[in-house]
C-alpha cells in the first residue's frame, strides 16, 4: 500500500462554482493503478509527469477516473442518496464531479506539488488557509509533516502530508481521511465567519513516489531504496541528460557517489538472473549537488 499515493478531495459547505456538482465531502473506497515500466539506464530523462485527469479518490500514481452522478426524478430514495453524495462505481470508487486545474508544468522542487513546498500564488486568502492547515495538523502525531501546500486563484487547496515513520512516507488513508475532514471543518468555520471564501476546493494527499528528492537533505532518509536520478554529464564544452537507477553509496562534501541498484533494469538481459558482476558491483558514479536534475524513487513492478 505505501508505494501508492492517497488522495481525498472535498468542496467546502457553501459553494457557489457551478460546475462543482456536489456541496458534500465524498471521502471513499481506494483503487490501485500501476506505475509505468521503468526505461533503459541512460535513456532521455523519463520524468514526464502528467497532470491529474480528474478530481477523484483513490490510490494512485497519475490516473484518475471521474464520473458525474445525474439526478432522476424517477429514481428511488437510495439513488437520491448516492445523488447527494457521490456515485459508486464497479470496482468501489466513488467520485463527485470537479473541475480540473491545468499543470502541464515540469516538477521542481519547492513548486508545491511533487516537489513539496509551499505556494499561494497571491491569492488574498491563501495565509489564512495555510494557518488553519497547521492547526489542524497540531492534532496528530508529530511524525505526519505538511510535505507540499498550494492555493490556486481557482480556489482550489492541494495538500500533501508527508509520514516520516513510513518507508515511502505515505500516510493510511485513516489518517489522511481524518485530516481531510478535520481541515475541512475548520475551512467551513473559518468560511462563515467571511476570513476566507466559502467556495473552496480541498484536495489532502499524500507524497506518493512521484515525489521529488532534495539534493542533499532527503537522500540520508531513502539511502536504503534505490533512487531514478537524473543529471547532466560533462563533455567538455558540452553536457548531456543522462539517468540511471542508483543507490546512494556516500556523500562528499558537496558531492554524491552513487552505485548501482540491483535491479532488474540495470542487468543485462542474457544474464538469466545472475548476480551483478564485480565490475558492476564496483561501479561508482560521482556527481557535484549541483549536477542532480531530478531525483525521485524507483519502484520495480
Amino acid at each position: 500500500m505505501s508505494n501508492s499515493r492517497i488522495i481525498f478531495r472535498s468542496v467546502l459547505r457553501s459553494s457557489r462554482r457551478p460546475s462543482l456538482g456536489f456541496a458534500a465531502s465524498s471521502l471513499s473506497s481506494a483503487r490501485f493503478s500501476p506505475l509505468p515500466l521503468p526505461t533503459a539506464l541512460n535513456p532521455p530523462p523519463p520524468f514526464e509527469l502528467k497532470s491529474i485527469s480528474s478530481f477523484t479518490s483513490s490510490f494512485t500514481r497519475r490516473l484518475f477516473h471521474n464520473t458525474a452522478s445525474v439526478h432522476n426524478k424517477n429514481e428511488n430514495h437510495q439513488q437520491e442518496e448516492e445523488e447527494l453524495h457521490g456515485t459508486a462505481e464497479d470496482d468501489g470508487e466513488f467520485t463527485d464531479e470537479w473541475e480540473e486545474e491545468d499543470e502541464t508544468v515540469e516538477p521542481k522542487v519547492g513548486d508545491g506539488g511533487d516537489g513539496g513546498g509551499i505556494v499561494l500564488q497571491g491569492v488574498p486568502w491563501g495565509e489564512s488557509a495555510l494557518s488553519i492547515a497547521h492547526d489542524a495538523l497540531k492534532l496528530f502525531s508529530d511524525d505526519i509533516k505538511l510535505y507540499a501546500f498550494k492555493t490556486t486563484p481557482r480556489g482550489y487547496i492541494y495538500v500533501r502530508l508527508d509520514k516520516l515513520s513510513d518507508e515511502y512516507g505515505c500516510p493510511s488513508m485513516e489518517e489522511l481521511q481524518s485530516y481531510t475532514q478535520e481541515y475541512k471543518k475548520r475551512l467551513d468555520e473559518a468560511g462563515e465567519r467571511r476570513e476566507i471564501p466559502d467556495d473552496l476546493a480541498l484536495q489532502v494527499s499524500s507524497p506518493g513516489a512521484e515525489r521529488i528528492l532534495k539534493v542533499p537533505d532527503d537522500l540520508d532518509r531513502f539511502k536504503d531504496m534505490a533512487m531514478r536520478v537524473c543529471y547532466i554529464e560533462d563533455a567538455g564544452s558540452n553536457y548531456t541528460e543522462k539517468s540511471g537507477v542508483f543507490l546512494l553509496d556516500s556523500v562528499e562534501e558537496e558531492n554524491c557517489v552513487w552505485k548501482l541498484a540491483e535491479v532488474k533494469e540495470n542487468r543485462d538481459p542474457n544474464s538469466k538472473g545472475r548476480p551483478f558482476s564485480r565490475k558492476q558491483k564496483d561501479w561508482r558514479l560521482k556527481l557535484p549537488f549541483d549536477k542532480h536534475k531530478m531525483i525521485m524513487l524507483y519502484l520495480e513492478y
